[in-house]
């Protein structure tokens, strides 16, 4: 069996180098918010029965977990794909056009009368 080499450079993408799927990466998310709200829950109802059942401090300990996941699951819910943009920043350059300056201004910027260079020649 013979391979033809065909003459261009090809992009060949490697299985275990593709990105999932967006729909894959979304449920991925979903779930795993889902997973932790799960817990807060949990987390809460165990801070309900320990406070009913007068244990104290003791059920301080579950109510800071059950008032932290939230935030950490929003966090991780948001935290979707990168930009596919790895330049970052791009300096700012202005794009100006050149000032035009008339033969009368004889290139003074500032504009004032009286200030001209002593060695011109009239």
């Amino acid at each position: 069996m013979r391979i033809a080499h065909l003459g261009g450079s090809r992009n060949v993408h490697v299985v275990t180098q593709a990105r999932r799927p967006m729909s894959e990466d979304i449920s991925y998310r979903q779930r795993r918010y889902l997973v932790m709200m799960g817990v807060r829950a949990v987390c809460f109802g165990i801070t309900v029965l320990l406070f009913l059942n007068h244990f104290g401090w003791l059920a301080a300990i579950p109510a800071v977990f059950a008032i932290v996941i939230p935030y950490v699951a929003v966090v991780f819910a948001n935290g979707g794909r990168e930009p596919d943009n790895v330049r970052g920043f791009l300096e700012y350059r202005a794009n100006l056009p050149e000032r035009r300056v008339s033969p009368g201004e004889g290139g003074s910027a500032t504009g004032r009368q009286g200030t001209e260079d002593p060695s011109a020649q009239h």
